[in-house]
């Protein structure tokens, strides 16, 4: 490879890493033999010598000091890493959980690219598989879905209360704690347990967690039913967002707002860029005041 420009080696180093070949004592970079990897290997090959590099593709057949099956585990190797990567991932959201189908369909792209370049079926595809599965059908296991909290329909004190939810917040949670701070309570705190279900303490109100005061009800997310349950309906903004984390949290494509990605891949990734809880509310926060303003101005209250 040139010395220039710098950027070149990265580039084919990337692309190298994109179809999945392995190094052989890092100067020699494989693929199983098939005519759709020759056809790869000749595109990059006109790529490095277009940028005055040299390459040269060989069909190879191992005679002494490594056979095809140390270089199956070089493969192996390699998607189990990656496998691990999401496995850890999807734990990470079973134990915080139900996480939203936006997280759930992003790990899943993740395993179909991964999949795809599994050219011999690496031991660590079968736990990422199953950690997926569980991911799946947590989702659908939401701590009081479709059920009615007792005191639903009686009138709460909202102000000077300490909101419990679990920690590890995501989309429904973070978007419920910035509504209850700016529309239901400023002076509002908030507490997060590692336990699915909590028995709160005097002055606490518990949300999107099981048998909260303000968790999913009916067809709703946790935000939706705090819209409504707190008197909020009357604010065109808050009902768009409202449906925005619908689709996020519930993933079952109600509205469809042309949003609905931005919005889910910056949620995604405050949740990248940090752990801590409040930190992620707070982050969150400055982006769903921009959503607000938007659609505030968009639909303007009567």
């Amino acid at each position: 490879m040139p010395t220039k420009p710098p950027y070149l080696r990265v580039k084919i180093w990337r692309r190298l890493q994109g179809i999945g070949a392995v190094a052989i004592k890092n100067a020699v970079h494989v693929l199983p033999k098939a005519p759709e990897h020759e056809a790869t290997f000749l595109e990059l090959l006109n790529e490095i010598v277009a940028n005055g590099g040299e390459a040269i593709l060989i069909d190879l057949r191992l005679l002494a000091g490594m056979t095809d099956g140390d270089v199956q585990a070089l493969f192996d190797g390699a998607r189990d890493t990656d496998y691990d990567e999401i496995t850890q991932s999807a734990r990470r959201l079973l134990e915080t959980g139900p996480a939203s189908g936006s997280e759930i369909a992003r790990l899943q792209k993740r395993m179909g690219e991964v999949t795809a370049l599994d050219y011999f079926g690496a031991p660590g595809r079968r736990d990422a598989e199953t950690a997926l599965e569980q991911l799946d059908r947590q989702r659908y296991e939401h701590p009081d879905v479709s059920r009615s909290h007792p005191l639903a329909e009686q009138p709460l004190d909202l102000k000077s209360k300490v909101w419990v939810t679990r920690s590890g917040v995501h989309v429904d949670r973070i978007a419920c704690a910035w509504l209850i701070r700016r529309f239901v309570d400023p002076e509002a705190t908030f507490k997060f347990v590692d336990a699915r279900s909590y028995l709160p303490g005097p002055g606490e109100l518990r949300f999107d967690m099981a048998e909260a005061e303000f968790t999913h009800e009916e067809d709703r997310c946790s935000f939706e039913t705090i819209v409504v349950r707190a008197g909020l309906m009357d604010d065109p903004a808050l009902v768009a967002i409202g449906e925005i984390i619908h689709d996020l949290d519930i993933a079952d494509g109600k509205f469809n707002r042309p949003e609905t990605p931005g919005l889910g891949a910056i949620l995604s990734g405050v949740c990248a860029s940090c752990d801590d809880d409040l930190q992620r509310i707070a982050q969150a926060g400055e982006a769903l005041n921009q959503f607000h303003a938007f659609f505030s101005a968009r639909n303007p209250a009567p």
